[in-house]
């Protein structure tokens, strides 16, 4: 039997969408299920009920005693069985709600003024009873989400002046130096500067292998900019060491760590409410109202038909208990809460019922090229520089420049170029301006350089491109290759051309949810139709974008969105205005970063696509079990409202009711062991 208050703090409303919601809200009421005997009270007390009513049910069979003695049973199993309910029922009358726990009262009172103490306190029994199990049930899928926040390690062994202490993790900060030893879980997010490793982040990112860690190789740079540090040197919160021992510079104090975030966003995600418990909120507004203004009508059937007030009161109050939709009540909260926690567990943060049942909902996702489908770390594969140009003059002006700018490819053109260019340092440029989709320009020895897509040039002012390096574009898109024109002042230098890998699983990734019903893919990327064509075919998609700009991408999913529910998958940060566009934003990679963190509705903790076909496998499989909960809900009190109006027991219709309560929240509570077998990346 669910706590209304309870079930108010699982799926508060994330909006004002609903001003009623909101009113109910302002409260903030909840409720504690403790007491006397600590966290296990509810269930004391219910139990002593069963025991009391056991008592007083006895005596009269056994021994003659007083009738005074079994009335004075059945009246403490109420005190015992009606402690809680009570309680609740007064908190919402406070709030002006006419609940489940009401329906009770008012049926366990009509049962005692009846004379009828013993059925009374049967109900109070059965209801105490159901109640106590669906918060120990319950319960179990909260310890889930409470059990990440218990990965991170309480002291850290740190080096400060010279000299190694043990501290709390609490008292670490930003710039320490922490020792982490084999086998100990890391304390604090952060970059290795000594030592290499594997270390397993299951616990944070759901990646079932170990990763090969290394240290950093310029620490200063790290600490400069410690987002934008390599994946193979960037460490997390909860994560186990392997055997190497390392020393780890800490980057953020321990409540501003990816685990810390993780575990804030997963409890605020179980207020945020899906679009059936929105429904079955609305409904229970009416649907009880009804039920108590029908229990109102019987009461007076003995006017019509044959009977004694009395059978007409005792009907009235089975109804009561027979039409409380309990079970509809807690159907949806617990199969979401279970879900939840389960994704996060794996490595998937999920931010709430309805992005929940949105993905289980899709049949068509869009996919960010550059980080998402391909490695996100291309390298430089054709040099070709104008005529009366040299190579090194062509990558002394890229790398001076684009070492500036921290976008994938001008990393790429710095990292490589630099290479080719034998670790020679070029001059310092400075004055650097993103033309955001396009390009960048800076200042170098006093004159302009322009360094983007050729399709930068020859429009607001920028001259065009010369013949020769328009035919040098052609030919290197044609062969699939991101293009970077360069020039300086007036001089076209020439074009670089660049490669991104497909990543690693992708293909298989996509093949998986097309078996799971997604049946459209489309990859929407800013680089040319060609070479947007050539990486699609390569992960196996059959439609590509190209040419796209950042309002672009937006304006295509929009699009989408007119005619199909359709997910962005991207890294959360330059498709931010795409995913906040799209039925569902799902991010990669989001360990690493705040932005996707921030952004998204999904969010994979691994920089891994395999983690997706498991995020909407499971969003499927909570869909399946609302529907079937719901399903049962509503069936039972379809059955038990006529079968009580014909003469059902009050017990009866309450043992039936309680049974299909836990039947739905035990049903909810198998999303907790859910695996997809069709997922290579074995998730735990």
């Amino acid at each position: 039997m669910p706590d209304m208050t309870e079930k108010r703090k699982l799926d508060r409303p994330a909006s004002s969408q609903d001003a009623e919601d909101s009113h109910d809200e302002s409260g903030d009421h909840q409720h504690e299920h403790g007491g006397l005997f600590g966290a296990n009270t509810e269930m004391i007390f219910a139990l002593l009920c069963g025991a009391l009513l056991g008592v007083g049910a006895l005596l009269p069979k056994l021994t003659n005693v007083p009738s005074w003695l079994p009335l004075t049973c059945f009246v403490l199993a109420y005190f015992f069985g009606g402690f809680y309910t009570l309680r609740e029922a007064i908190d919402n009358i406070k709030l002006k709600r006419f609940e489940i726990d009401t329906l009770m009262l008012v049926a366990a009172a009509g049962a005692a003024a009846l004379g009828s103490w013993a059925e009374g306190a049967l109900l109070l029994f059965l209801f105490s009873l159901g109640h106590a199990l669906e918060h120990y049930a319950v319960g179990r899928a909260k310890r889930a989400i409470e059990a990440l926040a218990e990965l991170a390690p309480d002291t850290a062994t740190v080096v400060r002046d010279g000299q190694t202490m043990e501290i709390p993790v609490a008292e670490l900060v930003v710039g320490d130096t922490v020792v982490v030893r084999p086998n100990e879980r890391l304390p604090a997010d952060g970059f290795i500067v000594k030592g290499s490793s594997a270390i397993n982040q299951a616990p944070v990112t759901g990646e079932s292998i170990p990763v090969d860690k290394r240290p950093v190789d310029d620490a200063a740079v790290a600490r400069t900019r410690p987002d934008l540090v390599d994946s193979a040197s960037k460490v997390f919160t909860g994560t186990i060491n392997g055997t190497g021992s390392i020393e780890i510079e800490v980057t953020r104090k321990s409540s501003d760590s990816a685990l810390a975030r993780v575990v804030k966003m997963v409890s605020e995600a179980e207020t945020r409410q899906s679009p059936t418990q929105r429904f079955t909120d609305k409904f229970e507004r009416i649907f009880v109202p009804a039920v108590l203004a029908l229990a109102f009508i019987l009461l007076f059937a003995w006017v019509v038909i044959d009977e004694t007030f009395r059978d007409s009161f005792y009907r009235s109050m089975a109804v009561l208990v027979a039409a409380s939709p309990c079970a509809l009540a807690i159907a949806t909260p617990s199969a979401v809460l279970s879900g939840i926690a389960r994704a996060a567990r794996a490595g998937v943060l999920i931010k709430g019922g309805a992005p929940l049942e949105e993905l289980g909902s899709l049949n068509a996702m869009a996919f960010d090229k550059t980080g998402t489908l391909t490695e996100g770390r291309p390298r430089i594969t054709d040099v070709v520089p104008t005529s009366g140009t040299t190579e090194q003059e062509l990558m002394t002006v890229a790398v001076a420049v684009e070492s500036l700018s921290d976008h994938p490819l001008a990393a790429a053109i710095a990292r490589d170029g630099l290479a080719r260019l034998g670790g020679v340092q070029p001059p310092a440029a400075d004055g650097l301006n993103n033309l955001i989709g396009r390009g960048v320009t800076a200042k170098l020895n006093g004159e302009t350089v322009w360094i983007g897509k050729a399709e930068m040039f020859g429009v607001d002012g920028v001259p065009a491109l010369r013949a020769e390096v328009q035919g040098a574009i052609q030919n290197l898109r044609d062969n699939g290759r991101t293009t970077m024109v360069v020039r300086k002042g007036d001089r076209d230098l020439g074009a670089i051309g660049l490669l991104d890998t497909p990543r690693e699983g992708a293909q298989q990734a996509l093949q998986e949810l097309r078996s799971l019903g997604i049946s459209r893919m489309i990859m929407i990327s800013g680089d040319h139709q060609k070479v947007a064509t050539a990486v699609a075919k390569q992960v196996g998609l059959d439609e590509a974008w190209g040419d796209l700009m950042p309002e672009d991408k937006v304006e295509a999913i929009r699009k989408l969105r007119q005619e199909t529910k359709v997910a962005m998958v991207g890294d959360g940060v330059n498709d931010a205005p795409a995913m906040a566009n799209a039925t569902v934003g799902i991010a990669m990679g989001a360990a690493g970063s705040d932005v996707a963190l921030e952004t998204a509705d999904v969010a994979l903790m691994a920089d891994d696509l395999r983690h997706l076909p498991f995020a909407v496998g499971l969003s499927r499989q909570t869909r399946s079990i609302i529907r079937q909960n719901v399903f049962v809900s509503l069936g039972i009190v379809a059955v038990l409202v006529p079968a009580t109006i014909m003469g059902m027991s009050m017990g009866v219709a309450v043992a039936v009711h309680e049974g299909s309560t836990l039947l739905v929240v035990f049903n909810a509570l198998r999303l907790l062991a859910y695996r997809d077998s069709r997922s290579s990346s074995a998730l735990k």
